[in-house]
């Protein structure tokens, strides 16, 4: 069990990092975030009955922990700050994609939860089938959402562009 747990976090640990970094404000955040799946996983390893690939099982876990600690985080902003100024920290990105792509996770970070999870499992070349798997949404509902969320990105590109 040991084995295949390592191996599947050797396999996916870069998208399951860039999924986190796209949850979080900053580098540091995403790192925690990120460990905060490897644990949630292990415990979990025991309940994994193969009804679906251990990757797509482990997306799974990322997203409801990003999600988790997504609404934990906004629930705390919003007793603090006003919603400008949470709105305004939450698309904020550093760390190393900071320079690789900086307007595009500024746009994803734009959209709503869901929405992120779906377009972070397609840039990492997931099919639509496993992206519904993972998701609990269907198939067509995820081509659906995806020719909308590429509008939404294209639309928030295009002033950048």
């Amino acid at each position: 069990m040991e084995e295949l747990f390592l191996g599947t976090i050797k396999k996916n640990k870069g998208a399951i990092f860039r999924m986190c970094l796209a949850y979080t404000s900053s580098y540091e955040d995403a790192k925690d975030l990120f460990q905060e799946v490897l644990l949630n996983a292990w415990k979990a390893m025991g309940s994994f009955q193969n009804r679906s690939s251990i990757n797509t099982w482990l997306y799974r876990i990322t997203i409801n922990v990003c999600l988790r600690a997504n609404q934990k985080i906004n629930k705390r902003k919003s007793r603090f700050l006003n919603a400008d100024e949470v709105a305004l920290e939450s698309l904020q990105i550093s760390g190393p994609h900071q320079r690789s792509y900086p307007e595009l996770y500024h746009c994803i970070k734009s959209l709503n939860e869901i929405e992120r999870s779906i377009v972070m499992l397609f840039l990492e070349d997931m099919p639509y089938k496993e992206i519904a798997e993972i998701t609990g949404l269907t198939a067509n509902n995820i081509a659906v959402k995806m020719t909308r969320i590429k509008s939404k990105l294209f639309h928030c590109l295009t002033p950048i562009l």
